[in-house]
């Protein structure tokens, strides 16, 4: 069992199991009843996605020290204790269910779900 750290929108693996959307905004222009069809998430969970404010200085960041900076910011907020809970829980989950968590970043390397990789990591998560 595994969780899959995924972008949303794309082709669903096998096996992957339930998509969750660790995102601020649900998909625009798509109906609800559509993001599971459409490959978007099963479950919008937006306690793992960064702030408004934090999320910005992810899409801003162009130089090393940026992305610095986001990251710091973002792992502080994933220490609060709801996000810490939420973190070890699919770590947990990941060791009887596949699952995945992803966001809509084209490049994981630039997007807050490269953090969420380690920081489920650090939970001690089953990662594919």
């Amino acid at each position: 069992m595994v969780v899959r750290i995924v972008r949303l929108g794309t082709q669903r693996l096998q096996d992957e199991g339930v998509r969750i959307g660790t995102v601020r905004r649900p998909p625009r222009g798509i109906p609800k009843a559509q993001f599971s069809a459409q490959n978007w998430y099963d479950v919008w969970y937006p306690n793992l996605a960064p702030t408004i404010e934090t999320m910005k200085l992810g899409r801003e960041a162009l130089t090393p020290k940026d992305w610095a900076i986001f990251t710091k910011k973002y792992r502080a907020e994933m220490s609060a204790p709801e996000a810490s809970h939420s973190l070890e829980l699919l770590a947990t989950l990941s060791k009887t269910s596949n699952f995945s968590v992803g966001c809509y970043c084209e490049r994981e390397e630039q997007c807050h779900r490269s953090i969420l990789r380690s920081l489920l990591e650090e939970q001690g998560a089953t990662i594919a």
